[in-house]
Order: C-alpha cells, then structure tokens, then sequence
C-alpha cells in the first residue's frame, strides 16, 4: 500500500483539535502504547500511562538528562523488554514481536551511535535495507537467474536513495571512511530502503557538524513529505522549534506535557522539569543574569 503524502498545512490542521495534555488522543495514531513500564532494580525509568502519535506527523520526545526517552525507545522498538504494558503499531500489537519482524511490518529506526558495517562499502550498507532479497536464500543464492533481476532492482533502489542524501559518489568508499554526519545520512538511507510508513531516530543530530545539520533537517522535512510518519529524540532545540508538528516532554519517566513546540517551551511543568522547580533568575546591575535556588 502506497503512504499518503502529508504537507505541514495538512498535519498541523490535525493537531488544532487534540488537547495539549499528556497521553492526549489523536486522530489517527500509527503508535498507541498503555501502561508501559520498565524498571533497573529499584530504579522506575519508564513509567508511561498513555501515548499516541499521530500518523503523518513529525513528533518530537524531548526531556532533560535521564527522562527515560532512549529507554522508551528501546522499549516500542523491542530492543528492550518492559516490565509491563502494550503497545501498538497500525493497531496490531507489538509488544512481543522482534526488531526485524517490526522492520518488515514498516516501522524502523535508527541509533545515537551509528551502526554502520566499517568494512563494507557504502553501496552494500545501503543494500543491506532492501526487501525480499532472493539471493539471500542458501539455495537461491547458488542460481543467478533467480536472483539477478532483484539484485539489480536493490542496486538502483539503494543508488536512487544515496543520490537524495548526497552519498552517491561515495558508493564505493569504505563506510568507515565516512564522517560521522555523513554515517547519520547512510543509517538514515538505509532504514528507508525498507519503505517504511515510520521511522523512529535517537538523536539525530549527535555529533553532526554544523555544515550538515541543515541537510539533515531538510530530508527529515522530505521524509515525512513522502508520508513517512517520524519520531524523534532529540537535545537541540532549534531542531525542536525547526521541524516538529507536536512535542512530547518526558521527565523522571513520565509524560508530562504534550503540545506544539511553540508552547510546549512556555509550559511551566517542562520548564521545572528542565531547571527544577525552584529555579528563579534574578538581574544583576549589569543586566547579566544570576541563576538561584531558593532553598539553597
């Protein structure tokens, strides 16, 4: 089934109706979890009543320092096991299905630190991501006509997907050769050889060096054009600001607050949770500003 393209107009016409509170209800969710909950010995990282996000969307999960968010993506992305809840993708349940069944169902994801295979090329990276690979069957691969013509297919597939993020003419350069903003590129082109209809990416720009942080927003902004529905995590708030139709706000393993970027920031329970809830700023004589804690 083709994805429906979606243009900012479209998703943030979506939004007007949803309320600006956590575990809020969208119109159409392509992700819905309950109860997700994940505990380190006496430790609750993630404790997630309710959550959805909405199809079509580009959907920020923010939160200071701990908050729970890689955790929580681990968790919808089967790379961890919680320790109680469900959740939901198209709503078929996910809870127990493994990361490369999730990948063949279209929901993907990539890493903070980039899992890119060093000593293969470029090419072969962006190969890997590709679908029903005949050849990839220990009979099929010991006959060429069974599997050239797909073979050939995958090849101008992953060719067409580095053309879009400016890797082409690295296709035969060692991945390891690579910078690490150019290693975000080929982890993102190669989640999107799978086709998916979502893709979920941790910290995207970690690590990026200014020169390519706008590239990378700009095929973000692409990707969801196409009607690729993505999830976030992210620290730079720019990005935040820049890119997102909707902002969830972890903190100590909860959602505490959901809206647009625009008032998300303004919200005094996100604010607490970034600088505690004690925090005051006072103006010295020469207009710098001093930040206190009234119960030091």
């Amino acid at each position: 089934m083709d994805a429906k393209t979606f243009d900012i107009d479209e998703v943030q016409n979506i939004f007007k109706n949803v309320e600006q509170k956590p575990g809020s209800k969208k119109p159409d969710p392509i992700i819905l979890a309950k109860k997700v909950v994940r505990k380190f010995g006496g430790l609750t990282a993630v404790d997630v009543d309710h959550l959805e996000i909405q199809r079509g969307s580009i959907t920020a999960l923010i939160g200071p320092n701990g908050a729970g968010k890689s955790t929580f993506f681990n968790l919808l992305t089967s790379f961890d096991q919680a320790d109680g809840g469900k959740w939901f993708f198209n709503k078929e349940d996910i809870t127990k299905i493994s990361p490369n069944k999730l990948a063949q169902k279209g929901l993907v994801r990539t890493f903070q630190l980039t899992k890119a295979l060093s000593r293969l090329s470029v090419l072969d990276n962006a190969r890997l991501g590709a679908k029903n690979q005949i050849g990839e069957s220990l009979f099929a691969a010991l006959f060429k006509p069974l599997w050239i013509k797909r073979e050939l297919e995958v090849t101008k597939q992953a060719e067409d997907t580095l053309a879009q993020f400016n890797l082409l003419e690295k296709k035969s350069d060692f991945a390891g050769s690579l910078s690490g903003g150019q290693r975000k590129l080929l982890e993102m082109a190669r989640a999107l050889m799978l086709k998916p209809e979502m893709i979920m990416l941790d910290e995207p720009m970690a690590g990026v060096n200014p020169a390519l942080k706008q590239s990378l927003l700009g095929h973000i902004k692409n990707i969801r054009k196409k009607g690729t529905t993505v999830l976030f995590v992210e620290h730079d708030m720019d990005m935040v600001h820049d890119i997102s139709d909707w902002v969830i706000v972890m903190a100590q393993g909860k959602i505490i607050a959901e809206g647009p970027p625009s008032l998300v920031m303004k919200n005094s329970d996100v604010i607490d949770a970034y600088l505690g809830s004690h925090h005051k700023t006072f103006l010295t004589e020469d207009g710098k500003s001093l930040a206190t804690d009234e119960t030091q």
